[in-house]
């Protein structure tokens, strides 16, 4: 089984380049996971509570792993880069984000795809677009590029020298 997925990355805590670029590597290190696409890292404001700015990117994965199986490693990877679950929508060190899994829309009491907030949210559909423009998000059954349109994106920030 294969699918095509899109997850979002995010960090606000620590030195979030290199923890972002070092979590695309250890994505691509994991078995049943192939990295397609990866865009570049973008600032944003935070949501949630005061704290500082994040970096966020999306990555387009071809993996042969079954969605819960996929967050479950989504997590694991997160845990390893420190991340430490305090605070609802607090800072992070490191944030994996399952956002699509080819067509699927699923609805399960751990796992929502797609991720259920992810078109009120241009830190993640500006990246998404960059390489993914002409993905159906299947419960709108509208392209990402169309989505991006309808978001403010004034506080997402293409980071120089990426």
């Amino acid at each position: 089984m294969q699918a095509r997925c899109a997850v979002a990355l995010g960090s606000n805590i620590g030195d979030s380049h290199t923890i972002l670029e070092a979590a695309i590597e250890r994505l691509v290190y994991t078995p049943g996971i192939l990295l397609q696409a990866k865009s570049r890292w973008y600032k944003t404001k935070a949501v949630g509570p005061p704290q500082p700015d994040y970096l966020n990117g999306c990555a387009v994965l071809q993996v042969e792993l079954p969605p819960q199986l996929l967050l479950d490693t989504l997590l694991a990877i997160e845990q390893e880069f420190g991340r430490v679950r305090q605070q609802h929508w607090g800072p992070r060190s490191l944030d994996l984000d399952l956002l699509l899994y080819d067509d699927l829309i699923l609805d399960t009491p751990t796992l929502q795809i797609p991720h259920p907030r992810m078109r009120e949210r241009a830190f993640v559909l500006v990246p998404l677009a960059e390489i993914a423009a002409n993905w159906i998000e299947p419960v709108s059954g509208r392209v990402i590029k169309e989505l991006v349109k309808e978001v403010d994106c004034s506080d997402v920030h293409l980071v120089k020298g990426n």
